[in-house]
Order: structure tokens, then C-alpha cells, then sequence
């Protein structure tokens, strides 16, 4: 795209200012072998047109990848029920919730593979109660790794894992201190009701304990179900 030259009239210093904001913006926006209005007449029901915020996060279609930098925030919540495993001696039945902020690592990896997808690097605020066998409350943070599948379609397959802190009151028999560490491992999928919008279904393991620290250290094991919203940009 060309321009008119205003070197020379000084009193139209503004415009220049302006002219130089659109060239630095205009390859962010459009690809230099057609504008905007060429392209939504080709492709008029492209949901990665000008103008749609998807364009930003997928690499070409939805579920086709996406793009290095994406960010997501998301809520979710639900209900995971205690097992006896790694020598525990009460299931603990918790209600929890979580805020979350993911960050997308990298472009595709694995092109061409069934398994091609996404590393996003996550942080994890997560809190809740315990409502069997007593009363008690939990929160923790901790960052996460996951992997998020690339299908070609409006449903994302990921898996995902973390390890990070933990503070509780539940007690004796299976812990014996306010300070935790916990371990997580999931698997879901995310729904994108619209181009960046979705809604994530994941089964979650939470392991809760203090690495030997204190004693008793048999540890909190649960297994349940989340159920939430992400907003990716």
C-alpha cells in the first residue's frame, strides 16, 4: 500500500504520526497479498475473518492449532470423591473451584501426526472444602503443563499435569499440618461454543500431602469431575 509523502508541509505533522500507527499495524492485521474487504468476499463465512477475534488465536481454522501466545483464562468447578490408596485411612470428599491462567508455548508441534496439538503453561489458584468426613477447607496454587490435541474440530482434547502448594486444615489420620504440597493429573476436553470461547469437561486426580515433612503423611487421594468456561485470547 503506497502514500502520498508529507515531508515537506510541516503543518501536517499529525498526519504523518497517524500514516506511521497504520503501517506498523496494518501487517498485524492483514496479509500483504489482499485486504480485508477482498477476503471476507471470498471466504464470507471464514470464522477466521478480519475483524474476528479468533484470528488471533488459531494458526488457520478452529482446532487446527493454536497460535504461540494465545492466553486463556477460566473457572471451573466440581466435586471429587476420596479413595483409599498409598496407605490412606479416610476418603475425603471435597468440593472445589478453580481460577486459572494458561499461556500457549508454542505453534503446532507434531504436524502431521494424529497427536499434533499445543504446550500451554498454566497457573492454578484452586479452593475449596471438604464436606465428608468432616467439615474442613483447602486451597493451593500450583503451575501446570498440558497438552492440548489438535483435531480439526470445535472439540480440543487435552491432558494435563501440576505439582504446587497446598494449605488445609483436615487433619488426623491421613495429615498432621496446615502447610501441603499437592500433585494433579487430568484429562479433558475443551468445547468452543464460539471461535474463543469454550467449555471444558475434565476428569482430575488431586494427591494431597507433605513429602514427608510431618507424620502422619498418608496423604489426601481423590478422583472427580470439573466442569468450566475459558476465554482465550
Amino acid at each position: 500500500m503506497r502514500f502520498v509523502k508529507v515531508d515537506r508541509v510541516k503543518t501536517l505533522w499529525p498526519f504523518k504520526l497517524v500514516l506511521a500507527l497504520l503501517l506498523a499495524v496494518a501487517p498485524l492485521s492483514q496479509s500483504p497479498a489482499e485486504s480485508p474487504r477482498v477476503q471476507e468476499k471470498e471466504c464470507p463465512g471464514n470464522p477466521l475473518s478480519p475483524g474476528s477475534v479468533a484470528q488471533s488465536i488459531w494458526q488457520t481454522q478452529i482446532g487446527e492449532g493454536f497460535r504461540a501466545g494465545t492466553q486463556m483464562l477460566g473457572i471451573s468447578t466440581g466435586t471429587t470423591w476420596g479413595i483409599l490408596m498409598l496407605g490412606g485411612e479416610q476418603r475425603h470428599h471435597l468440593a472445589l473451584g478453580t481460577i486459572s491462567y494458561g499461556y500457549m508455548l508454542s505453534d503446532i508441534q507434531a504436524a502431521g501426526h494424529w497427536y499434533r496439538g499445543n504446550w500451554e503453561g498454566r497457573v492454578e489458584l484452586l479452593g475449596g472444602a471438604q464436606f465428608e468426613p468432616d467439615r474442613c477447607w483447602v486451597s493451593g496454587l500450583a503451575p501446570h503443563l498440558r497438552y492440548n490435541f489438535a483435531t480439526g474440530t470445535r472439540w480440543i482434547p487435552f491432558v494435563d499435569a501440576g505439582a504446587g502448594i497446598t494449605l488445609t486444615n483436615i487433619g488426623e489420620p491421613d495429615l498432621d499440618s496446615t502447610f501441603q504440597f499437592n500433585l494433579q493429573a487430568g484429562a479433558g476436553v475443551n468445547w468452543f461454543i464460539k471461535d474463543n470461547l469454550a467449555i471444558s469437561f475434565e476428569g482430575r486426580y488431586l494427591h494431597i500431602s507433605c513429602a514427608g515433612l510431618h507424620n502422619p503423611n498418608y496423604g489426601v487421594n481423590t478422583l472427580g469431575i470439573l466442569v468450566g468456561v475459558g476465554w482465550f485470547f
